[in-house]
């Protein structure tokens, strides 16, 4: 009688308690590794059948012998965490694993049998075939190998690691640019059943994923040349003050704006560098127009452009008070002689800075001024009194006249506005 809590092989009886073959068509159909492999049938299972693998957990896929002692269930978590973190996050392997095994055991288990060991050489080859390496520019340029090696990672603390989600060993984020975009392909599968439209049309989602991880790495790589992660942790502004730049003028400025389109064809490097070379033209440039000028006015050697230049800048200091002084003298001499046609007509002294303005200006003599003034005053008056008035202005004062002095007086205070 078997011993209670054992498995035995149908077949050959031998004890199957660690691995054995569950047939899931046929009923108690149990075969050990080596009967399951040599296509054993018995009763109604045929070797075509259906099968489940069942593993106790004690079960070791490279022998007694290997080191450390992993499990199937072991080897098969392992082989998951690698699939879904990433050859060298050994630390979240070592969790996905189980609390049993460190991070350099994952490593090293993983290395010498995966990658050493006789799995590692019999999948991957010495030398890749068919592989085109381009030769036309190996030295670093746009068409050379060395833009596929990939970017070292950002140099950063394990802080801000956390607070960005930044896994550095995969330069890669927790959260990426469109995150959802793998839907497009996940429930993807090819069947043999499949029409010509339903081919085409998994291959547009293929093409679209394709563009959307395209798009992703193009936002790494631009976040990457423009340092835009160390401006977000504020590393930049340290940076600013250790090596302050030169002042941008406003030309430059607008110019930087014009070729902004231009930002996608060239790297920061590239475009910094073209409008530093744009700033070194013009101050040669300028160098070359001030030696022509001194060459122009006799100077030969750069001994004589000093004592020129400290004469020429006397010169224009002299001529810069001279046209100071012009202008403070003309502006006295005009306001002295703004009201020369009437200040020595009488009743000149009567009028205020403004109504000595307004008549000269209508070339009116302050005594007609004066009498305009009182008429229309009185008028005023006699109509908010109730009392009917008939206005007698002079014959001398016409409507253009009348229009302006009552503008005057409304704006002064004089009269209201409904009279006026």
């Amino acid at each position: 009688m078997a011993e209670l809590g054992k498995k035995y092989c149908v077949y050959c009886l031998a004890e199957v308690s660690s691995l054995r073959f569950r047939c899931t068509e046929c009923a108690d159909i149990e075969l050990c590794p080596d009967c399951f492999s040599a296509g054993a049938e018995i009763g109604p299972h045929r070797r075509w059948h259906g099968y489940q693998l069942v593993d106790g957990g004690r079960f070791t896929l490279w022998g007694a012998e290997a080191e450390g002692g992993w499990s199937s269930r072991e080897e098969q978590l392992l082989l998951d965490a690698i699939e879904q973190f990433g050859f060298g996050n050994w630390e979240d392997m070592a969790a996905h694993v189980g609390a049993s095994r460190t991070p350099q055991e994952v490593m090293e288990h993983y290395v010498s049998m995966y990658i050493h060991g006789n799995l590692g050489k019999a999948c991957i080859p010495d030398s890749i075939p068919n592989r085109v390496t381009d030769h036309t520019c190996p030295s670093g340029g746009p068409l050379s190998p060395s833009l596929t090696t990939p970017l070292p990672p950002l140099d950063i603390s394990v802080a801000e690691q956390q607070q960005l989600g930044y896994m550095p060993l995969r330069d890669d984020y927790e959260i990426e640019y469109d995150q959802d975009a793998e839907t497009l392909i996940s429930g993807l599968s090819v069947n043999y059943d499949d029409d010509d439209v339903e081919i085409e049309l998994k291959r547009a989602h293929v093409d679209m994923y394709v563009r959307k991880l395209k798009e992703r790495q193009r936002r790494k790589n631009i976040a990457r040349d423009y340092n835009l992660v160390p401006a977000f942790l504020g590393k930049d502004k340290k940076e600013k003050e250790k090596a302050p730049k030169r002042k941008i003028t406003k030309e430059e400025k607008e110019l930087r704006l014009k070729l902004r389109p231009l930002y996608q064809f060239m790297s920061c490097k590239e475009f910094e560098d073209f409008f530093e070379n744009m700033h070194k033209e013009r101050v040669l440039r300028a160098k070359i127009r001030e030696l022509q000028r001194y060459r122009r006015n006799g100077i030969t050697k750069m001994e004589e452009s000093a004592e020129y230049e400290a004469a020429r800048h006397k010169r224009e200091k002299r001529k810069e008070n001279k046209n100071i002084a012009n202008s403070k003298r003309g502006k006295e001499d005009g306001k002295d002689g703004e009201f020369a046609a009437i200040e020595n007509l009488p009743g000149f002294e009567l009028l205020s800075d403004r109504e000595k303005v307004l008549c000269s200006s209508l070339n009116l003599s302050p005594a007609r001024y004066v009498t305009v003034k009182t008429i229309i005053i009185k008028d005023h008056l006699q109509k908010r009194q109730g009392i009917p008035s008939k206005s007698r202005l002079p014959s001398y004062l016409d409507k253009v006249l009348k229009k302006r002095i009552l503008n005057f007086l409304t704006e002064s205070g004089w009269i209201s506005r409904d009279a006026s």
